[in-house]
């Protein structure tokens, strides 16, 4: 459980104690408590088996896959998916490669529907770059219509492992993941995915990262 809900929960509550305290009829004490056992559930945090196979590049947020499209970059073609996360999914973020963080940039910006194309370039967003080694991986935190706050957790020179958590977009938002133009899809346009779960890509020839098919639990 992210600390968050416990905050908004513990808010209701006491909204609901006031209006219980004042006599106000039991619906509308019930609103209050309904809300804050909302945001109790919208700020879990399960527990992940990430997979540890050489090369794989895990989601970042759990979601939908909207778009899968190769862009041109300063550093050459890289391909870029974007996933859609709606209220109902788990909101926390997580590494996608193990590495160290070369770049933290946190841009202000709109609120635009996080399923538009523009709001790649005009809503608030964070971008996180990670040096895996070999190759870069990174991920841009986009808020949405209903999101109004970004937490990012890490710094540049943080050492981070694949899978472990490094922020959070509140309410609805967007990830957009940008991978090494080598990177072998393993989703499509339509996929659903879980962060530090769903294999996104896998990088060949990477000798350099952890052999084997096991699972650690973050």
């Amino acid at each position: 459980m992210v600390r968050d809900g416990f905050f908004y929960a513990l808010g209701l509550g006491v909204v609901a104690a006031v209006l219980w305290y004042l006599t106000m009829p039991l619906a509308l004490v019930a609103v209050p408590i309904i809300l804050a056992a909302f945001f109790l559930w919208f700020f879990r945090d399960p527990n992940r088996a990430i997979p540890q196979g050489p090369g794989q590049i895990v989601s970042p947020a759990d979601g939908l896959v909207t778009a899968a499209e190769w862009i041109e970059t300063t550093g050459g073609n890289r391909l870029r998916l974007s996933i859609f996360l709606n209220v109902f999914d788990v909101h926390v973020n997580r590494a996608p490669v193990s590495g160290t963080v070369k770049v933290v940039e946190i841009r202000e910006g709109a609120f635009l529907n996080a399923m538009k194309p523009e709001s790649v370039l005009h809503n608030e967003q964070s971008l996180i770059v990670i040096d895996a080694g070999a190759y870069d991986v990174s991920f841009k935190q986009i808020a949405g219509l209903l999101a109004r706050r970004i937490v990012c957790n890490v710094k540049p020179g943080d050492r981070v492992e694949r899978g472990q958590r490094v922020g959070l977009i509140k309410f609805g938002s967007r990830v957009d993941v940008l991978l090494p133009a080598e990177a072998e899809l393993r989703v499509k346009t339509g996929t659903r995915v879980r962060g530090g779960i769903s294999v996104l890509a896998v990088v060949p020839d990477t000798g350099n990262e952890l052999n084997g098919s096991s699972a650690v639990v973050a």
